[in-house]
């Protein structure tokens, strides 16, 4: 991780017009055709969350913009990603979970079963500080059609929520919401992202 100066990366007009907006996120919504990662969970037995994170981390690495965050006053540059997910824990209530993303599926999965195990019996969140990490939340306890996270101004990272997905007889659906800094992406990337987590899904190869 390491600073940069804006005006010399594709963010210098975006880095002066959405800084210092009072409210600089937008969300998106998307509704996804997940019935390969459901056919793969059963087939598999790994958790559908864990393929999920796997393929927005897919389809994050492959944009630039992901690697590019505005922390505090500054913009900052990544090397690598990590994906966060809320972990219930031993306490009854949830922590902070950071999977480092790795393109090898069977080593993502690895680290998600170790770390957020370890986070769910220590009640202590999992942080990653040297990655740009994209935030997560399932609510798989009940179907939602959208939801906005909350800005703070303490994060600008890039989050996505979802609820459990709805089946029926030719596919199985999950929609989502994507909330993103301007600063760092605009629409199109954001839309191109989404596109890409889905071709991800339709893609993937789970070889156990």
């Amino acid at each position: 991780m390491r600073e940069v100066n804006p005006a010399e990366t594709n963010r210098a007009y975006a880095f002066e017009m959405w800084m210092k907006a009072p409210m600089p996120m937008v969300t998106l919504f998307k509704t996804l055709n997940v019935s390969r990662l459901v056919k793969i969970s059963r087939k598999t037995g790994l958790k559908f969350n864990m393929l999920m994170c796997y393929c927005i981390g897919k389809a994050a690495s492959q944009i630039s913009e992901f690697y590019l965050l505005p922390v505090g006053d500054k913009l900052m540059q990544y090397d690598t990603l990590a994906v966060n997910t809320i972990v219930a824990n031993a306490r009854g209530g949830v922590s902070s979970c950071d999977i480092p993303f790795e393109e090898d599926l069977n080593l993502f999965n690895s680290q998600y079963l170790q770390l957020t195990s370890q986070v769910a019996q220590s009640c202590v969140d999992y942080d990653i500080a040297d990655r740009m990490v994209i935030g997560t939340s399932a609510l798989v306890q009940c179907e939602v059609d959208g939801a906005v996270g909350m800005y703070t101004g303490m994060f600008n990272n890039p989050f996505i929520i979802w609820g459990k997905y709805k089946r029926n007889f030719f596919k199985t659906t999950l929609a989502i919401s994507f909330q993103f800094h301007h600063t760092q992406m605009d629409g199109a990337h954001a839309a191109r992202f989404l596109n890409g987590v889905q071709e991800e899904i339709n893609n993937l190869q789970a070889i156990i």
